[in-house]
């Protein structure tokens, strides 16, 4: 996730093409005061001649800029509408570019937590500076910003002694002089934002094969430091041999005072917690450091979409899934988290994705995203489909660029017209949605005919689609594959064939972004949780301990969420239609109804018995999810210890891929969590009775050329 907030992109006016942004040098000298929550700052900036006589430029409202170059004025005309940021015209003496500024002030909001889906906290800060940490980006306002420009700079933080700064580029260059002590930095390419944040770490370093690799930890832990510098070497070879030369002189590992996982250029700052989990440094890790391609070298033109979450996803999270043969899983996953969290009224275009902030925005623009270039990829060819990604990153970098520039470099490399794939991709919302019908198969005089339909029937104008399939027939081990080309809402197909045909599948590695058939997306807490409508349903006949435990954790749900609605079950006739429902408690009215919906395994009293395991209450606190008729998913919490329920609240919204988890009450530790499974789908057909598709293997790897 990139740092860069809502603020700083209207205040960049994005819209501005690449090669018009002029960009300012600023040498700033800064000390630092963290326990009173101050900066003091001189700032030295060198103006471009296109720029004129007088700009306007933003900084805090606290921070009262005054000039030192002689004949230099500045002026505040406004400030924003919350009054944290104050707008200010600067005019420059006749001849003079290099203007100096002193301002000095308080920046300390501390950290905001809201949920931005249900029971997912998310904690910002619009800037820090206090004993606890400091964190200065564009939208704190700590230096002058001119809008619409890039920026360069020199750093030079003065700090308490056992504190650390950090900042993108090149350093960190340190000195100590009594208590205090100096930390220079820099980066002469153009940058979109300044970013300073600092400390008392332990700095841990290493020259590498492509740049230092660094790690800022606030307690000494050399293990820890050891494996993410060698992930860090590890990854930049990596993405340089895939893409380009990676853009700067370092790469750190950040602990941050909370729990966040930002990527910033040449950095990434992680919450305590979040770096010692142990698949971190396999998942969210690369996936921050490919970022520094993707957002933080080449930047997002926001006025034309989000394009670096997609392809940061497709590059890491997903490749990497590839890699242990479970892409087709993954790629599922994220259909699945589209049709649970954005489908329908909360759909919106890829060109309209800024940002994340809540689960819509999540699966459109990470999941769609991160399905379009694999789409692309696969209409395209590897070689082609890195030449693209090689290009792009080449004639872009320390540039803004949208998707405009994407498809122009895949154009290029590819010699193909790409304007109607982006098109329905990119500026339209929604998804295809595939039926599969008038299936024939019959001898024929050469062998067997095969005759099937394929038709789109979603509302709205049909796409252009590439459909893949998986054919087995009788004698062959492997399935054949092929592809069908839907040029409008259907298309039939006939096939010649030299054995029996037995089984049909249509886009079975989910290789196509669409709409997943309602039994190919099993019953999760996704599902209940990312509702349009939830409801959730409290037992009145809990004892008072577990009974105040569960609205407790309810009303954690509901918080900020507009859609979710706390009722108990003693106030409720029966369960709602059009709402998903989540009920808490053994003692709930309506377990009855959830015990007869659940199917793949077992729930009485004592526990659940699922894969031949049990799980008892007395020892276990469950969460289980079934399937209620077609369209409505029920979930259930069920715990004999009131702490535990607590603690899950949390916790839960985390596991949304899962049908039914199960913690132990002793020490909160997860034992079980599982995927109901995915009955066979509308889109694969067995030809003769008992028939059952060949194992299709899985893609390979992207591979770099």
């Amino acid at each position: 996730m990139l740092a860069r907030l809502i603020l700083i992109i209207s205040l960049a006016l994005a819209a501005a093409p690449a090669a018009a942004q002029e960009v300012v040098h600023h040498e700033l000298e800064v000390r630092l005061e963290p326990e009173a929550g101050t900066l003091q700052v001189r700032a030295a900036l060198s103006l471009p001649e296109a720029l004129g006589d007088r700009v306007g430029l933003v900084l805090h409202a606290g921070l009262d800029p005054q000039p030192e170059t002689p004949g230099a004025r500045i002026t505040r005309t406004r400030l924003s509408a919350d009054g944290s940021v104050a707008h200010y015209r600067l005019e420059l003496p006749p001849g003079v570019r290099r203007i100096t500024l002193r301002y000095g002030g308080s920046i300390r909001h501390g950290v905001t937590r809201g949920n931005e889906d249900v029971g997912r906290e998310r904690a910002s800060s619009r800037g820090n500076i206090g004993p606890e940490g400091v964190f200065l980006d564009g939208a704190a306002a700590w230096y002058p910003y001119l809008p619409d420009t890039l920026q360069s700079f020199t750093l030079k933080v003065d700090l308490p002694s056992g504190w650390l700064a950090v900042s993108q580029g090149a350093g960190p260059d340190a000195e100590t002089e009594g208590r205090r002590v100096r930390v220079h930095w820099r980066e002469e390419r153009p940058q979109d934002d300044i970013y300073l944040v600092a400390a008392p770490w332990t700095l841990y370093r290493r020259a590498g094969d492509v740049a230092e690799s660094q790690v800022y930890l606030r307690e000494p832990d050399p293990e820890l430091a050891e494996t993410y510098l060698a992930a860090t070497d590890a990854y930049l070879s990596r993405y340089s041999g895939l893409l380009g030369p990676y853009p700067y002189a370092k790469f750190a590992l950040v602990e941050n005072f909370w729990q966040s996982g930002y990527g910033m250029p040449s950095f990434t700052l992680l919450g305590s917690r979040v770096i010692r989990l142990p698949f971190i440094v396999h998942t969210s890790y690369p996936h921050e450091i490919l970022h520094n391609w993707w957002g933080n070298s080449v930047y997002i033109d926001y006025a034309h979409g989000n394009w670096a979450e997609g392809l940061t996803t497709y590059l890491a999270d997903h490749w990497l899934a590839e890699e242990r043969g479970e892409g087709a899983e993954y790629r599922r996953t994220a259909l699945q988290r589209y049709a649970d969290s954005a489908a329908g009224e909360r759909d919106f275009p890829l060109a309209e994705f800024r940002g994340r902030h809540g689960g819509s925005t999540q699966a459109v623009g990470y999941d769609k995203g991160m399905m379009l270039y694999h789409m692309l990829r696969l209409k395209l060819g590897d070689s082609a489909f890195v030449a693209g990604l090689r290009r792009f990153y080449a004639d872009n970098r320390f540039r803004v660029a949208g998707f405009p520039q994407l498809q122009k470099a895949f154009e290029t490399v590819s010699g193909r017209d790409l304007s109607g794939f982006f098109g329905q991709w990119v500026a339209e919302s929604g998804a295809p949605q595939l039926v599969l019908d008038r299936i024939v198969a019959e001898p024929a005089a050469a062998g067997w005919e095969l005759r099937f339909r394929l038709r789109q029937a979603q509302a709205g104008t049909a796409y252009r689609l590439t459909v893949p399939y998986a054919l087995t027939l009788a004698g062959e081990a492997a399935p054949r594959t092929g592809r069908v080309e839907m040029a409008g809402p259907e298309a039939t197909v006939r096939l010649e064939l030299p054995e029996r045909p037995l089984f049909l599948a249509v886009d079975p590695r989910f290789d196509l972004f669409r709409q997943l058939a309602p039994s190919e997306r099993p019953p999760a807490l996704g599902r209940v949780l990312g509702a349009e409508r939830l409801l959730l349903v409290l037992p009145a006949a809990a004892p008072e301990a577990l009974r105040g435990a569960y609205r407790a954790l309810a009303r954690d749900w509901a918080e900020g969420q507009s859609q979710v609605r706390i009722i108990e079950d003693a106030d409720l006739q029966r369960l709602p239609a059009g709402s998903a429902v989540f009920l808490f408690g053994r003692e709930n009215r309506f377990l009855p109804a959830f015990r007869e919906a659940l199917s793949g395994a077992t729930l009485n009293e004592e526990g659940l018995r699922v894969d031949g395991r049990r799980y008892p209450l007395s020892s276990h606190s469950l969460v289980l999810t079934a399937q209620d008729g077609a369209d409505r998913v029920l979930g259930w919490l069920g715990s004999d210890d009131a702490a535990m329920v607590e603690g899950l609240a949390r916790r839960i919204p985390h596991y949304g891929k899962y049908g039914y988890l199960a913690f132990g009450n002793d020490d909160g530790r997860n034992e079980l969590k599982g995927q109901w499974p995915v009955t066979r789908s509308v889109l694969q057909v067995p030809l003769a009775n008992g028939a059952e598709g060949a194992p299709l293997p899985p893609r390979p790897p992207l591979a770099i050329p």
